[in-house]
């Protein structure tokens, strides 16, 4: 890649920023499209958004992702943000229009991509979600445009599950969708479940032996329901290989960060870019 002065620049911001996994899959994809642009990781401390933000005007930044801990406070400083965004209370994603900043959350549509490649009656599917942070949100929005009748949330603390219902109150449709309960309902949720999605860390390295539900709970599992982690190291969970043991169809978290990405980097870009790509360039990354 031949930066120039004609190169336009695409980045990331967040605090830390060092472990982002983007510009691996985003700079592979523009190699292989063979465009005159660049995806470079801008680490801004929190406090100093406001500030960044005129500096990405300046100097005609095309557009960013965002990363912990800025996706709620860029709300305000943003001219427009798209639905999912709203819904979710987070923005992952700016570009810029003639109006000024735009944002949107592409972790609603990332999640819902290898699920809309398969084979189902979404508004006949029952999806039960282990977890009520910052990651079940986008889980919630994408089942909601994806037609789930309704959508059961899993978490162990009462109080902050009320607080996470009553969260969504600004968003009608997905409160009469929503059902919550506690971990201790599993047990009879899980044989209904057609879709059962992990957003909890449980698993994650370096505690890979770990899993939110255990093997007696797991064998409760439909043959037929789909397993979903968006954990994605290591790859296979536990949570995976319990399950795909049980006859369930596996998805883990890294299909979802690839096509997060995927339609972030196509709004950017205003073309169609190579998934493969982006999804091969990370799996040789992180040696999977």
């Amino acid at each position: 890649m031949q930066i120039t002065g004609k190169t336009k620049v695409l980045g990331i911001i967040g605090d830390p920023v060092e472990h982002s996994l983007s510009p691996v899959m985003h700079n592979a994809a523009i190699a292989n499209l063979g465009l005159d642009y660049i995806y470079v990781p801008f680490p801004v401390k929190q406090g100093n958004l406001a500030e960044a933000l005129t500096g990405f005007g300046v100097v005609n930044l095309q557009g960013f992702s965002i990363t912990i801990p800025h996706k709620q406070e860029i709300i305000s400083l943003l001219t427009e943000i798209s639905d999912d965004a709203a819904n979710i209370g987070a923005v992952n994603t700016v570009w810029r229009t003639k109006s000024g900043w735009k944002g949107t959350n592409t972790d609603a549509a990332g999640f819902i991509a290898p699920l809309k490649a398969m084979n189902r009656d979404w508004t006949k599917v029952t999806p039960v979600i282990l977890g009520n942070g910052g990651a079940a949100r986008a889980v919630i929005a994408g089942l909601t445009n994806l037609g789930c009748p309704e959508i059961h949330v899993v978490g162990r603390n009462p109080d902050k599950l009320a607080r996470f219902y009553e969260s969504w109150s600004h968003a009608p449709k997905i409160t009469s969708l929503l059902k919550i309960h506690n971990w201790d309902n599993l047990s009879s949720l899980i044989p209904a479940a057609d879709l059962l999605v992990n957003t909890t860390p449980v698993g994650m390295s370096p505690n890979i032996d770990a899993s939110p539900i255990d093997k007696s709970l797991m064998q409760k599992l439909k043959q037929n329901a789909i397993a979903y982690d968006l954990i994605y190291t290591p790859n296979p969970t536990q949570f995976l290989k319990l399950a795909k043991a049980q006859g369930a169809t596996t998805l883990d978290g890294l299909e979802m960060l690839v096509q997060q990405g995927v339609v972030a980097l196509e709004i950017w870009l205003q073309q169609q870019v190579p998934v493969n790509v982006m999804r091969n360039s990370l799996k040789e990354y992180l040696g999977l």
